[in-house]
């Protein structure tokens, strides 16, 4: 059987796929890659399903030895990927034989890159995901971050490998300073006017106390039109921005927790969540609102291009 072992696991390289869903009424997180986009994009290259699970390294890549031949693919951030040494491309179809070696020289732009093998990553699914979420210990390899020394075993691809590249229209570009698409939250009514003001044309900078759960911004506050930032705890989507009663804002990602108790003032539109996925510590952020009508259309044009490129790679 085809696997991957790790010799060098970098900062944080977990296996994710598109997520744990059906379990959030019972408090159990939906998980998942942080940046759908570039998952869905690796997995297409290397002729997998959208829910194959790949893996998902931040800041700094690991270094992966194969066992068997096979392809592999890697979107999102550019982290300077090598195969035995050589420089190789992102966002295209790459054959690999058993022996080669895969790493990076450094993080170029970006936080996260996805690496998807044809088959998949074949640990044993938990509630309907191989997504690993970290804080439970539950799902991937063993519930945790990859490590040296883990080997993974690989699913079989029936598909015949063919070279494939994303067009250069379809691909996003992560710069330190990133303009974000809002929707109106459930909770907007809690602001008033200088509060909506403040979300709207104030510079956020991301946090050190930014994780995979959600992003921590600081800034100018954000206030209340009452004392009480509290509401009765209530349902979490992803992108979900909660204003604390710091007044300062908290973009909720990937593990997120299900529910939750602070003013819910907007929401990150789908198809910008993956900008917000690949900023780091320090970048900087700036919110622009839109209607609902355009963040669907949004949605539904980028999907169409997802398609578009899967059929032609059928």
């Amino acid at each position: 059987m085809a696997s991957i072992i790790i010799q060098s696991a970098g900062m944080l390289t977990t296996v994710q796929d598109q997520g744990r869903f059906g379990y959030q009424r019972y408090g159990m997180p939906v998980s998942g890659a942080m940046d759908i986009f570039s998952y869905k994009l690796a997995n297409l290259l290397v002729g997998n399903n959208a829910p194959e699970a790949c893996l998902e390294t931040t800041i700094t890549g690991p270094e992966i030895l194969f066992t068997d031949k096979g392809a592999v693919a890697i979107c999102g951030a550019d982290m300077g990927p090598l195969k035995n040494g050589m420089p190789v491309s992102m966002n295209k179809t790459i054959e690999i034989k058993s022996g080669d070696r895969l790493s990076f020289t450094g993080l170029k732009n970006g936080c996260r890159c996805y690496i998807a093998f044809a088959g998949g990553i074949n640990v044993p699914p938990v509630m309907g995901s191989r997504s690993t979420y970290l804080r439970a210990k539950i799902g991937g390899f063993g519930g945790r971050a990859l490590k040296s020394g883990d080997e993974l075993p690989l699913g079989e691809s029936e598909k015949r490998i063919r070279i494939l590249e994303i067009p250069g229209k379809l691909l996003l570009t992560y710069k330190s300073s990133q303009t974000v698409r809002i929707c109106p939250g459930p909770e907007i009514s809690r602001f008033g006017l200088e509060g909506i003001q403040q979300l709207l044309t104030s510079e956020y900078i991301v946090t050190d106390h930014s994780d995979r759960m959600g992003y921590r911004l600081a800034g100018n506050l954000i206030k209340h039109k009452s004392s009480n930032a509290d509401i009765i705890s209530a349902g979490i989507s992803a992108g979900t921005i909660q204003i604390p009663g710091d007044g300062q804002p908290v973009i909720l990602m990937a593990d997120r927790q299900t529910t939750g108790g602070y003013s819910r003032i907007a929401n990150v539109i789908s198809a910008d969540l993956t900008l917000v996925a690949q900023m780091i510590p320090g970048d900087h952020i700036r919110f622009m609102e839109i209607s609902i009508e355009q963040a669907q259309a949004l949605y539904i044009a980028r999907e169409k291009m997802i398609m578009e490129l899967l059929d032609n790679a059928i």
